[in-house]
């Protein structure tokens, strides 16, 4: 009688796990879907680019394809390093961002060193200076280095330094990924800002930058600090920018790309 009750009660038990387990997988389901549909990350990610492929910004009529390229390009056929975040990942375009719209538009051989969400700040194996010591090769023949000045520095509140600091701060990161481009590649070093979005911290970083970059010799392509540049109807805000950082195919296109292009035309006659 009491082995019967022993049974039952395990019994019971089991099925009190299972549910639980069943509940457990049903919510990290139905969590990783969202994640991958709303953020386009995680397992699940392909849903997201499912959602972004139906974005009016990402239609077909914005694909770099249709670009005409430019006569006579100073870029033509040179080897530029891009390397960035998730904004020159194109995260929201369908991974066409600056380096292939300068690639379609200026005719150059894009190299692309993209990882969403990572640093300036040389916090791990993916930040922007790691990354640029281990996945290029030293010896690879570069006539430019486009680099994104990150909005993640900004978001996740990494310290911005003073001069001369090491590679945990922002200035020391800037400052190093300028002397190891002109010591490795003997090429120039430009760095380019997001269009303007809400944030002292990101603000106080592109004061930084231009300090760092007059004293070092390293160029900026400045979208944050133009005026004429960030006023966009709403209606072309919507078409051009998934959020307030991440541009589609057309906000790269039609609004960042023309303004960038002729920015560094401009540096490179200097």
């Amino acid at each position: 009688m009491i082995s019967m009750k022993a049974e039952r009660k395990k019994s019971k038990v089991k099925k009190i796990v299972c549910f639980i387990l069943a509940g457990a997988a049903v919510f990290f389901a139905v969590e990783w879907s969202f994640i991958g549909w709303r953020y386009n990350f995680g397992p699940l990610k392909f849903l997201g680019e499912i959602r972004l492929q139906g974005m009016p910004g990402n239609g077909a009529s914005y694909d770099f394809s249709h670009i005409e390229p430019m006569e006579n390009s100073p870029l033509e056929g040179k080897n530029v390093l891009f390397l960035g975040s998730s904004v020159t990942n194109g995260a929201a375009a369908l991974h066409q961002s600056i380096p292939e719209y300068f690639s379609a538009r200026m005719g150059c051989i894009a190299i692309k060193e993209a990882v969403d969400g990572t640093t300036l700040c040389d916090n791990g194996k993916s930040s922007y200076i790691q990354r640029m010591l281990n996945n290029v090769d030293q010896n690879q023949e570069i006539q430019l280095v486009v680099c994104q000045l990150s909005t993640n520095d900004a978001s996740k509140g990494m310290p911005l330094g003073e001069f001369g600091e090491d590679t945990s701060t922002i200035t020391g990161a800037i400052e190093y990924i300028i002397k190891y481009v002109k010591e490795t590649w003997n090429c120039p070093v430009v760095f380019y800002t997001n269009a303007r979005f809400e944030s002292d911290a990101y603000s106080a970083m592109v004061d930084r930058l231009y300090e760092v970059a007059e004293r070092d010799g390293a160029g900026v392509l400045d979208l944050w600090s133009s005026d004429t540049f960030n006023q966009i109807s709403e209606e072309e805000r919507t078409l051009y920018m998934k959020d307030d950082i991440h541009p589609y195919k057309a906000g790269y296109r039609d609004w960042w790309g023309p303004e960038l292009e002729k920015q560094i035309i401009d540096y490179l006659k200097q």
